[in-house]
Order: C-alpha cells, then sequence, then structure tokens
C-alpha cells in the first residue's frame, strides 16, 4: 500500500499559516513545514549573548545595522523560510526587499552582513542545508555556534569538541575558519569584535 505524500507548501502558503500559528515556532524547509523544539537554556543564554555584544558594536561603530527579532529568511525562489538567531540587517537595503515591508522577508545577501545560528539536535540544518542556502544567497558572513559539540566529526573534528565555524563568502563559496577555547575570532563584517568561543560557551558566567 502506497502511503500519500505530504503536501508541499509554497512560501506563501506558510506566511499565511505563521499567521495563525502564533506561540508555535515553524520553519519551512524545501516545502515541508517543520516545528521548532523549544531550545534549552544555554542555547538562549549563548543566543542572548551575542545579541547585546553584537548590538553593542553596532551602536558604537555607528552602522546602519540593526537586529530583528522575527524576520524571516527567504532564499532567493525557493519555497523555505528560516528564523536565524542572530541576524543583522543592513538597513540601507531594505528598500530592495519586495517582501520586507509586507512580511518581514529578507531574501537578498546585500541585505544580511552577519548571520548566526547556534546549533541544536537537528545539527545537520546548520551545516548542511542552511550552508547552502545562505551561501547561495551570498551572505558574506555565517557564524555555526557548536557550543555542545553535536555535529559531525568532520566539522567539529574528533573527538568531538566545541567549535566555531566563521564562514566568510569568497567568489561565492564560503571558506570555513574553525575557533575553540581561547583564540579571537576574526570576523569580516565586525572586525573590532573581541570575542573568544570560551566567552560566548560560557555566556552566563563570563562577564
Amino acid at each position: 500500500m502506497n502511503q500519500a505524500r505530504p503536501k508541499l507548501v509554497t512560501f506563501e502558503e506558510f506566511i499565511d499559516r505563521l499567521s495563525e500559528k502564533s506561540g508555535v515556532r515553524y520553519e519551512l524547509q524545501n516545502g515541508s513545514i517543520v516545528e521548532m523544539a523549544q531550545p534549552v537554556g544555554d542555547h538562549e543564554e549563548v543566543k542572548g549573548f551575542l545579541t547585546i555584544k553584537i548590538s553593542a558594536a553596532i551602536e558604537r561603530l555607528e552602522l546602519p545595522y540593526f537586529l530583528p527579532n522575527q524576520a524571516i529568511v527567504r532564499p532567493i525562489e525557493k519555497d523555505s523560510g528560516y528564523f536565524p538567531d542572530v541576524l543583522v540587517l543592513n538597513r540601507a537595503n531594505l528598500a530592495n526587499e519586495p517582501l520586507w515591508k509586507k512580511a518581514s522577508t529578507i531574501s537578498l545577501g546585500a541585505s544580511i552582513p552577519l548571520v548566526i545560528e547556534v546549533v541544536s539536535t537537528n545539527w545537520r540544518d546548520d551545516y548542511y542545508l542552511k550552508y547552502a542556502d545562505y551561501e547561495e544567497m551570498g551572505i558574506p558572513e555565517y557564524w555555526i555556534i557548536d557550543y555542545a559539540a553535536l555535529g559531525g566529526r568532520n566539522f567539529i573534528g574528533n573527538p568531538k569538541q566545541p567549535t566555531i565555524s566563521v564562514c566568510n563568502l569568497v567568489d561565492g563559496e564560503y571558506q570555513n575558519t574553525k575557533f575553540r577555547d581561547r583564540e579571537r575570532i576574526i570576523s569580516q563584517s565586525f572586525p573590532e569584535l573581541n570575542l573568544t568561543p570560551t566567552q560566548i560557551f560560557q555566556a552566563g558566567l563570563v562577564s
């Protein structure tokens, strides 16, 4: 007996459903709606720490950037929509975003100086799916924060160890640099940002 395949959803249908499903977190992955698990406390501490540090850098440097709370990143012409853990937007390019005013949706890499995903149990999404889509969109910098060493050994080493992967776009492809322990993270978008993986991983303990 053949099982019916689940009906794929367009991006427009996904947006409509979001308005009906308040309080539940979803992403759209190639036409399939995926319910996002409630993040654990450590995940939220890392996310909050980075939000504060990056916001402070934006204010200090007087950059035309801001960090939205619920903006959607949509890979161009795909039925996908992501809610990154930390998203930095360039106000100067929002006028070129056709869905920004209507649905808080970003599709152009030029609008996103930096995007950050904090790895959870669905680590393959961050290392494979979103990696490929963010690269294709032309987002210049993508951080993968793997504080619990959940990713595959080919990404974070063997034995596994907590790692921050900084992916910078070079000639249309991401070039990855891995940072661990007390190494200073090098960011092209925020070169003056003075952070180490240890500070980020211990966000609730380190001032």
